[in-house]
C-alpha cells in the first residue's frame, strides 16, 4: 500500500497563503460547541453531559445492532435506560466497561441495546446520570431514506457546465451555470494545456467540482463514478434496484427510463471521456490528468464567477486506466439502459488501456500543485490490475484476463487492506469485481477472491471490536480524509454480506454508520443536517455561510473529511494542538485538511446509504 492515497484532495493546500494573505479568515467568534462547531477544548477535554452518551445521532435499524458508546471515568459497570419520546424506559441494563480507547483517548464503556425491536423517534439513551442526543429507531427506507437521497443530490449540486434549479437543490443553492464560457468565465468548453503540455484546446465541460474548489480530476473522478455506478450494480444482484431507478432521485434527467443513479455517474463519465486526448495528436488515448484554474481560486466564489484562466495537466498513466477502469465499468452496467452510450465507453476503455500499456511511465508529480492539488501517485501497477479487472468482467476477453491474472496485485493480500482503497490505492476496486461479477475464471480463483474479501471483512470487525467507538480504522489511519476510509471499509464489509448473507458484516457496515452520524469521540455527526451535533462549515467555495452570511452552508448529506492527526492546515495547526488523533477535527471553514468535502468522500457515504435503507 502507498500511504500517499491520503494526500490533501484538491482543496487547497494554498489555502494557508490565502489565510495568510487576508483572504480567507477565520471567524473571531466560533460558534459554541453542540451547535454545529467543534471548539479545540471541546475536541480534546471533558464531555458536557449532552454529548457523553455517544450514539447514532440520526437512529438504529430495528433489527441491526443498536449500540453507544459512554465516556465515563468509572471503574465498573453503568446502569443505562432506553426512554422513548415520552419519556417512558423501554429498555434497560448494564454498560460493559470497555477502558480506554487508543484513538480517542477516551475511558469508555459499551451499552448494548441491540434487544429492543420497537419503533419510533425521539428516543434517548440515560447512563451514569447523562442523556444523549435524541435519535430515531426506523426501518431502512424511513431511516435511510432520506440521507441516500440527500448524499446522491451532492453530486447534483457539484456538477459544472449546468445550471442548479433550485425546484431540485431548494433556493439557496441555486446557481447558474459554471464554466461555460459566459463572462466572467473563461470557461471549459475550449480549454488550453499548461505551456509544453500540448498545442491545442479541449472541450471539458461537464463533470463535477472535486471538492471545496472548481478543479476537476480525472483520478478522484474516476473512483467516485465508479462507486456510484458499483452502488447500483450491487443493488441489481441484491434485487433492490428499483430504488435506484428512473424518478428516485433528484436530477434533472428524471423520466429518461434510465435509472437516476446512472444519470448521475453518466455526468461525470462524458468528462472523463472528454478528457481523453484524442487520435492523431501526441500520446492519443491517454488522458489529462487534470484540468483547474491557472492559480488557486479565492475563498467565496460561486463557479460562474470565476474570471481565471482554465488549463489542462498533462496526462498521466493513472489517470489513463482510471478513465479505462471507469469506462469499461460503464460499457457493462449501462448496456441495458443506453446501448450506444455503452459501446462509446468500452471504445474509449480499449482505447485508455493501450495507451496505458504503451506509456506506462506518464507520472503525476508532486510539484504540480498550483492551483489546484497535484494527485501524484508514483505506483500504478494498482490501477492497471484495476483497469484489467474492469475490462475483463465486461469483455470476457483473454488478453484482459492474462493481464489480471499476471498482476502481482491478484494474489496480493495488501489488495484489501486496514487503511482502506482510495484513489491511489484502487486494487481493490478490480478485488471487488471480480468477487462480485460472473467472470470466466476458474472457479477456484474466484473462491479464493470472495475468501479474500470476507477475511478483510474479518480484520475490519476485529479492528472495530477492540475499540471504543467500533471504528474500522486502525489508531495510525486517523489521515486526510478519514471519514473516506471509514465509508470504504464499510464497503468492504457490506460486500462480504452480499456474498455470504452472514449478518456480522450487515451490523459492521450498519455500525460504521453509526461512527460517521455521531458515535465517536466528538459526538459530532459529520454529515451535515444529520442528528444535533451536526457538521456545517465544511471548506467549499459556495456552500461558504461561515465566511460570508450571503452564502448557504453546505446542503444535508455532505460528509466531511474528519480527522486528521496531521493538522495540515493553519486553523487546524492553532485549535487542536495535542489532540488525540481521532479528535484532530474542527467544524471551521478554514481546515481544509479535516473539514472539506469531496466526491470521493460522498461517493461512499451513498453507497453505504443506499445499502443502510434497503
Amino acid at each position: 500500500m502507498h500511504v500517499h492515497a491520503f494526500t490533501p484532495t484538491a482543496a487547497t493546500l494554498a489555502s494557508a497563503a490565502l489565510l495568510v494573505t487576508g483572504l480567507l479568515t477565520t471567524p473571531a467568534t466560533a460558534e459554541p460547541a453542540g451547535n454545529g462547531a467543534t471548539s479545540a477544548t471541546s475536541a480534546t477535554s471533558a464531555t458536557s453531559a449532552t454529548n457523553a452518551i455517544r450514539t447514532n445521532q440520526l437512529g438504529y435499524l430495528p433489527d441491526g445492532p443498536k449500540r453507544a458508546t459512554v465516556v465515563s471515568p468509572s471503574a465498573g459497570p453503568l446502569n443505562w435506560q432506553l426512554r422513548n419520546a415520552s419519556g417512558t424506559v423501554v429498555a434497560s441494563g448494564s454498560t460493559t466497561v470497555r477502558g480506554t480507547d487508543t484513538a480517542s483517548r477516551d475511558t469508555t464503556q459499551l451499552a448494548d441495546f441491540s434487544s429492543y425491536t420497537g419503533t419510533g423517534p425521539g428516543y434517548t439513551l440515560a447512563a451514569g446520570g447523562l442523556t444523549s442526543h435524541p435519535f430515531d429507531i426506523k426501518t431502512g427506507p424511513q431511516l435511510y431514506g432520506g440521507l441516500r437521497s440527500d448524499a446522491m443530490s451532492f453530486f447534483y449540486q457539484q456538477r459544472s457546465g449546468i445550471p442548479i434549479e433550485a425546484s431540485l437543490a431548494g433556493a439557496a443553492y441555486a446557481r447558474p451555470a459554471g464554466h461555460l464560457g459566459v463572462a466572467p468565465n473563461k470557461g471549459d468548453t475550449n480549454v488550453p494545456c499548461q505551456a509544453g503540455v500540448c498545442d491545442y484546446s479541449r472541450d471539458v465541460r461537464g463533470g463535477w467540482y472535486d471538492a471545496g474548489d472548481h478543479g476537476k480530476y480525472v483520478v478522484n473522478g474516476g473512483i467516485s463514478a465508479w462507486l456510484l455506478v458499483n452502488s447500483f450494480e450491487r443493488a441489481r444482484r441484491a434485487g433492490t434496484d428499483a430504488a435506484l431507478g428512473d424518478s428516485t432521485l433528484r436530477v434533472p434527467e428524471r423520466g429518461n427510463s434510465v435509472p437516476d443513479v446512472l444519470d448521475e455517474a453518466r455526468w461525470e463519465l462524458d468528462f472523463l471521456m472528454r478528457m481523453q486526448v484524442p487520435e492523431g495528436k501526441p500520446l492519443a488515448g491517454t488522458a489529462f490528468h487534470k484540468m483547474h484554474d491557472a492559480a488557486w481560486t479565492a475563498l467565496p466564489t460561486r463557479p460562474g464567477q470565476d474570471a481565471q484562466q482554465r488549463e489542462l495537466h498533462r496526462p498521466s498513466t493513472a489517470a489513463t486506466l482510471n478513465l479505462a477502469a471507469a469506462a469499461a465499468q460503464c460499457a457493462r452496467v449501462f448496456a441495458p439502459y443506453d446501448a450506444a452510450f455503452a459501446a462509446r465507453c468500452l471504445d474509449s476503455a480499449r482505447r485508455a488501456w493501450t495507451a496505458a500499456r504503451a506509456n506506462p511511465g506518464l507520472l503525476a508529480p508532486d510539484s504540480d500543485g498550483t492551483g489546484g492539488g497535484a494527485y501524484s501517485d508514483a505506483t500504478v501497477s494498482d490501477e492497471f490490475y484495476w483497469a484489467a479487472s474492469e475490462l475483463y468482467a465486461t469483455t470476457g476477453q483473454a488478453a484482459y484476463r492474462d493481464a489480471v491474472t499476471s498482476s502481482p496485485w491478484h494474489t496480493s493480500a495488501d489488495a484489501l487492506s486496514s487503511f482502506g482503497f482510495g484513489w491511489a490505492d484502487t486494487a481493490a476496486l478490480g478485488r471487488l469485481t471480480l468477487a462480485t461479477v460472473p467472470t470466466g475464471l476458474p472457479a477456484a480463483d474466484t473462491a479464493r477472491l470472495r475468501t479474500s474479501v470476507t477475511t478483510a471483512a474479518d480484520g475490519h470487525l476485529a479492528t472495530m471490536s477492540g475499540q471504543g467507538y467500533a471504528t474500522p480504522l486502525p489508531a495510525s489511519g486517523y489521515v486526510w480524509g478519514s471519514n473516506g476510509q471509514v465509508a470504504n471499509n464499510a464497503i468492504v464489509m457490506a460486500v462480504a454480506h452480499g456474498l455470504t448473507g452472514q449478518q456480522r458484516y450487515r451490523a459492521g457496515t450498519l455500525e460504521s454508520l453509526d461512527y460517521l452520524l455521531g458515535r465517536n469521540t466528538l459526538g459530532q455527526s459529520y454529515i451535515s443536517g444529520y442528528g444535533e451535533q451536526a457538521s456545517r462549515n465544511q471548506h467549499h467555495r459556495f456552500w461558504a455561510h461561515q465566511f460570508d452570511a450571503s452564502l448557504p452552508n453546505p446542503p444535508a448529506g455532505s460528509l466531511a473529511g474528519g480527522p486528521n492527526a496531521a493538522l495540515q492546515d493553519p486553523v487546524a495547526q492553532e485549535r487542536l494542538s495535542g489532540c488525540a488523533p481521532a479528535a484532530c477535527y474542527i467544524d471551521d471553514i478554514g481546515s481544509y485538511s479535516t473539514n472539506e468535502v469531496a466526491v470521493n468522500w460522498n461517493a461512499p457515504l451513498a453507497w453505504l446509504t443506499q445499502f443502510a435503507a434497503e
